[in-house]
């Protein structure tokens, strides 16, 4: 099934041959990180927003991390946390940093690094009951047993800038203890689905948004808003035809998730583009005592994350921990050949000249960071098809450039007069159907002229088409934590 849509195919080829970035949506994308969860970053996703709440219009970078993959709704006692020894970092390049047809080669470094560091606090060690004492009405009222506190730093041209001295973490939902997550305010229902304003966001979602310097940001619990048949893919079942109905691995799970909305402000000219990854470290020292453990030393990064499948999809198991370790720096010389020459083209059985020198592949993963263009107006949100849900923006479609879905550029030429995808791989969105997106690039052809492009603009791979919950389309976009009393996996 290859045709050719030269709308598309021209399109995405451009972005192809643009700087691009990051790590897998990886759930579980190599054996050491695995064994951390705490540190295991699952999706990183970065896009153009508009709050359109007041006057005048603000524009942000919106940027997210998630981490610690296959949170368990119905789990108690529920600690699912930010772990207080982890570094978590949210990197953004801009300008010379990043590769140009010019300098296809840069040394890309942060321009701006943002530092998440949390603190856990009990009201009462004293009892069992380790994360709630009774319903929470409000975040860190007397009920909230167990509170996270953090601080967010700005790194930038070696100075240090305390953004955020003391956020508050809401908590996790646990059902009949934190009811306002949930439909009708009943502990025993689904949880909320996504909203179009800020007035319709549940309690604890809303009074956890910061806003300092013209920054927003928010951490906590969320719905995993990463959807796809990964099952079908580790059973070698590459067909997708493992069952009878859509069956979404990480349907009913949740993560927690790190927001920022950087304001344009930050980033110098909005004509350019920004890449964007994310890094989990841990102190290189531990020194274990009886009461306490006693953590020094440099941060070491134990994780690292960007683009949607590649460490996860691309790179072989003798180099996925070298993966998590090592730089973007590192990616050309280290990890480029898992691009160019894939072995997920060689199992899917497409031509032999599609599964070498694809330097189009390379154009999108190498290095390894989102790459978003700034000069866009805002992207088009993905909202749900549930009842109760908010619907997609108009012209919103899972498969970006290859469902029609574009954005112009006001700087770049590139193909199609400066159109670009809406989505990933123009940095990526909640929403966005990166396995199909992924593997039609695989399966497709972007070194031809004319472009082979694989099926059509309708194309579902992996028959998971939506995500499980509605996403909200005001901060902080990522969808309401499902509840262990009502949900359901798969």
């Amino acid at each position: 099934m290859k045709t050719n849509h030269h709308t598309f195919a021209a399109t995405f080829a451009a972005l192809a041959l643009l700087p691009l970035a990051g790590h897998a949506s990886s759930h579980m994308d190599a054996p050491l990180i695995t064994l951390d969860p705490a540190a295991n970053t699952t999706d990183v996703y970065a896009f153009v927003s508009q709050d359109n709440s007041s006057e005048t219009p603000k524009k942000y970078l919106t940027v997210a991390l998630s981490v610690y993959p296959h949170e368990e709704p119905g789990v108690g006692p529920n600690k699912y946390n930010f772990d207080d020894s982890v570094l978590y970092t949210i990197n953004v390049a801009t300008g010379t940093s990043l590769p140009t047809a010019t300098n296809p080669a840069p040394k890309v470094a942060p321009t701006l690094s943002y530092q998440f560091t949390f603190r856990s606090v009990y009201k009462n060690k004293n009892t069992i009951a380790q994360s709630y004492l009774g319903v929470v009405d409000a975040i860190d009222d007397a009920q909230q047993n167990l509170t996270q506190h953090y601080t967010v730093k700005k790194v930038s041209g070696g100075r240090t800038t305390v953004l955020f001295a003391d956020g508050l973490v809401p908590p996790n939902n646990q059902g009949r203890l934190t009811p306002h997550y949930n439909q009708s305010e009943n502990g025993d229902n689904l949880a909320k689905e996504g909203v179009a304003a800020n007035a319709g966001l549940d309690t604890y979602t809303k009074t956890g948004i910061f806003s300092n310097l013209g920054y927003q940001v928010f951490a906590g619990q969320r719905d995993d808003g990463f959807y796809a048949d990964v099952q079908s893919i580790f059973d070698l079942d590459f067909s997708f035809t493992g069952g009878d109905k859509p069956f979404d691995s990480q349907g009913g799970f949740n993560v927690h998730n790190i927001v920022l909305n950087i304001p344009f402000s930050e980033l110098g000219s909005d004509q350019q583009v920004a890449g964007v990854w994310a890094t989990t470290s841990r102190q290189s020292t531990t020194v274990l005592r009886s009461t306490t453990d006693t953590k020094s030393g440099l941060w070491v990064q134990v994780g690292r994350q960007g683009n949607p499948l590649f460490c996860e999809a691309l790179v072989a198991t003798q180099d996925k921990d070298l993966y998590n370790r090592l730089p973007v720096t590192s990616d050309s010389l280290q990890f480029k050949k898992y691009a160019t020459s894939p072995e997920l083209a060689t199992i899917l059985g497409i031509a032999p000249d599609r599964r070498v020198n694809r330097s189009d592949l390379a154009g999108i993963f190498i290095p390894d960071v989102l790459k978003v263009d700034l000069s866009t107006g805002p992207a088009r949100l993905a909202g749900g098809s549930n009842a109760g849900a908010t619907p997609d923006d108009l012209g919103f479609n899972r498969l970006g450039i290859f469902g029609g879905d574009t954005l112009h550029s006001n700087f770049q030429a590139g193909f199609g007069g400066g159109t670009l995808s809406g989505g990933w791989p123009n940095g990526r969105r909640f929403g966005d159907d990166v396995v199909d997106i992924a593997v039609i690039a695989v399966l497709s052809d972007l070194r031809t002229n004319p472009l082979q492009i694989f099926g059509d603009a309708n194309t579902d791979i992996d028959h998971v088409t939506r995500n499980d919950i509605g996403y909200n389309k005001v901060f902080p976009y990522a969808a309401t934590p499902h509840n262990g009393r009502d949900h359901s996996h798969n």
